[in-house]
């Protein structure tokens, strides 16, 4: 039987007490194993859970030896996770020949919008919003160097289809770092161009800011 090694760390996430888990894997084989769990159960009680979740719905065995686990109280947690920012809304405003994309975006509580204007083309439209992302990142963290896109495309990657980013920012040395971001295209490839766009920014946010 073939499993989908995300679905199952999607599944061990929903068990209760764990709070995340990572699978490390080569080709079809687990290697490793990390959950982040609370305090609530033993850790060789969350191990078990793990063996018994991954036997009863793939059939997998797992052996216990792999599986590493880190127990913290919930409320540390939720104090050294990194605040995100997230999409609310797209909006586009056609005039023309040109048309003017405004991304918003909510972060601790509050909406920054930012926008581009450039040719009403199909092929110009996710680096708009691309670029809107960026000005909305702007306007949310004033204090962050500049950011650039340096490239976004759709692409396939097997049989389904992904928007990647690459986005630039002027590191500490003077030059310059890129960082790559990516999202799956569901129903809207709007919303998988900006996903793509904080993919590739929120693992910098936190150096960008300080």
């Amino acid at each position: 039987m073939s499993v989908n090694f995300r679905e199952l760390e999607e599944g061990l996430s929903r068990l209760e007490s764990i709070d995340a888990a990572r699978i490390v894997n080569q080709g079809s084989t687990i290697t490793e194993v990390h959950i982040i769990a609370a305090l609530d159960k033993p850790a060789k009680q969350v191990v078990r859970d793990v063996q018994s979740m991954a036997m009863a719905r793939y059939g997998l065995a797992i052996d216990r030896r792999i599986v590493s686990v880190v127990q913290i109280r919930p409320q540390d947690l939720e104090l050294s996770a990194e605040p995100r920012a997230a999409l609310t809304k797209i909006e586009e405003t056609p005039n023309g020949t040109r048309t003017t994309i405004e991304v918003t975006l909510r972060h601790a509580d509050e909406e920054r919008t930012g926008s581009a204007t450039g040719p009403a083309v199909t092929s110009a439209r996710l680096r708009l919003i691309g670029e809107a992302t960026i000005n909305a990142i702007e306007r949310t963290f004033p204090t962050m160097p500049p950011i650039a896109l340096d490239a976004v495309s759709l692409t396939n990657v097997g049989p389904r289809q992904v928007v990647v980013a690459i986005v630039v920012t002027v590191s500490e040395r003077g030059g310059e770092d890129l960082s790559v971001g990516s999202a799956l295209i569901g129903t809207n490839p709007d919303d998988a161009a900006v996903k793509a766009v904080l993919a590739g920014l929120n693992r910098r946010l936190g150096s960008l800011t300080e």
